[in-house]
């Protein structure tokens, strides 16, 4: 959601280099794209000697500017580390006097109003002159890992849906893996859908649990070695994404793919963008969004949420498009 951000400081100054420094799976994500001129990656979490040489590594690009997109204080740590002269971010975290920039965040009634991401971030650059020119969230994928992917999918009729039952959120997030599984089962048979399973490294046991749930087999393209490269490749080749609020969901909006998003605990104010292709679904609860990683009741905005209620989504979003 950082991507049409970054595109405007690239149209606003062509001949800058444009580092971007982050973490390795955020790095891996805007990897391709042809304004961003180098990528420094760096743990999520460093410590001290991490964060020295982070310091030696960013001195080394140089910058006059830093644009500090996330909220936390690391961030702006990271930012001063960097030695650029101007410094940019939202007054967040305690942090304003490591920024020569502090931008007040969007409030009402004296509480920060949840916006889109993407807007957030853009009007973080706006700052500094850059216009957002409407094109929205993008991304690349690389040739090899396309061609890797296309060999795992076998040719049909059906369409080509992708299930992506995470969420690193935390499983607030999550709706049932054997709600999933069950909407696979029911797309293949009344579709003859290709049924590919999207999941992370991190998680396997959900992994496990859709398959074990789904009476059909569901396709792996990643030979049980996801990457954030093949994550990027099965998207782009996908009719449709069947998913939680969660970064496929974005994936999907960058390559212009619709969407069927299951969502439960979190905001939509944060994540439903005006380049989003498809439905969100939820049910309003008294107790949400809670904005927690986890449930402290009974999961019922996503429990409440039946199988039957997203196949039938899924089947208007692939007849409109």
């Amino acid at each position: 959601m950082a991507t049409p951000a970054l595109r405007a400081l690239n149209r606003r100054f062509p001949d800058a280099l444009l580092t971007v420094a982050g973490p390795a799976t955020s790095c891996g994500v805007l990897r391709g794209l042809p304004w961003i001129r180098a990528l420094v990656e760096f743990p999520t979490r460093p410590g001290l000697g991490a964060m020295l040489r982070l310091r030696r590594s960013l001195r080394h690009h140089a910058p006059e500017v830093a644009v500090v997109f996330p909220h936390s204080f690391r961030a702006a740590l990271t930012a001063r580390f960097s030695g650029a002269r101007r410094r940019i971010g939202y007054a967040r975290d305690r942090r304003a006097f490591l920024l020569t920039h502090a931008l007040p965040p969007e409030t009402e009634n004296g509480e920060i109003r949840p916006i889109y991401m993407a807007k957030e971030y853009l009007h973080l650059v706006a700052h500094l002159g850059c216009e957002d020119d409407g094109a929205g969230l993008a991304l690349c994928t690389d040739p090899q890992s396309l061609a890797s992917v296309c060999e795992h999918i076998p040719s049909g009729d059906g369409p080509l849906v992708g299930i992506a039952p995470g969420a690193s959120f935390g499983p607030s997030k999550r709706w049932p893996p054997d709600r999933f599984a069950e909407v696979a089962d029911q797309l293949r048979e009344r579709l003859e859908a290709r049924c590919v399973l999207l999941t992370g490294p991190d998680e396997v046991d959900i992994r496990d649990a859709v398959r074990a749930a789904a009476a059909s087999s569901l396709l792996s393209c990643d030979a049980g070695n996801p990457t954030v490269d093949t994550l990027k490749a099965t998207v782009s080749l996908l009719d449709l994404l069947i998913c939680n609020d969660s970064g496929p969901r974005h994936v999907a909006v960058a390559f212009g793919i619709p969407t069927v998003c299951v969502m439960g605990s979190t905001s939509p104010a944060f994540t439903s963008g005006p380049y989003e292709r498809g439905e969100v679904l939820r049910v309003d609860v008294d107790c949400g969004p809670c904005q927690k990683p986890e449930c402290d009741t009974d999961h019922r905005c996503m429990t409440e949420i039946s199988a039957d209620r997203v196949v039938e989504a899924a089947m208007r979003v692939l007849e409109a498009s």
